[in-house]
């Protein structure tokens, strides 16, 4: 596993850098912010996501570790993916990300090439208590304001503002214990339906 790479910007491409170590030329997908950093043939050092799958083998590098670890909560939440990760990690600063996530800026997040509302949501709901900020309460959002208005349980209402039926997030509720907190609710739902 690759965790870091020590050596030289080679060239700069579109989202892609190659980063020169003792000869040898990686190609490292990088956020918009870590692009703009690199200058061709200065010394750099990246911290590596690795990604392999069967037709490809993808590296994503990040000039500070916690913008990594941002990345990799990211790949936790259901529908994203490296790409997606990466994306939404190049609407702003790794800062401005863990922000929106916090204070549930659902449209800051939907600016990300390829992120819908369903995704942007899913990611406030998962990670708003995880990105180390003070999140936003999700029963005074929108979040977990149901439209209809039809349902008595928020944890449900959430579940059809996210996109999913009524019928869907009443089965991914079942066996989740009522007592719990409606966030705490949301989250174990959101597994059962990724199931």
């Amino acid at each position: 596993m690759i965790a870091s790479l020590n050596g030289v910007v080679g060239e700069k491409l579109v989202n892609e850098v190659i980063i020169d170590v003792q000869g040898v030329g990686y190609g490292v997908y990088v956020t918009a912010e870590d692009f703009g950093h690199l200058k061709p043939e200065e010394p750099v050092k990246l911290y590596i996501y690795e990604y392999v799958r069967e037709q490809a083998h993808d590296l994503f590098g990040f000039l500070a570790r916690d913008t990594q670890y941002l990345f990799e909560q990211l790949l936790g939440v259901n529908g994203v993916g490296p790409k997606m990760a990466l994306n939404m990690l190049s609407v702003g600063s790794g800062q401005d990300v863990r922000q929106a996530i916090a204070s549930g800026d659902v449209k800051f997040i939907q600016q990300a090439s390829g992120v819908g509302k369903r995704v942007a949501e899913r990611v406030v709901v998962e990670l708003k208590d995880k990105v180390g900020l003070v999140g936003v309460d999700l029963e005074a959002s929108g979040l977990l304001q149901g439209e209809s208005g039809g349902y008595k349980d928020e944890a449900v209402e959430a579940l059809v503002a996210l996109g999913y039926s009524p019928q869907d997030a009443n089965k991914a509720l079942q066996g989740v214990d009522s007592e719990l907190a409606t966030a705490a609710r949301i989250k174990l739902a959101l597994k059962n339906l990724a199931k």
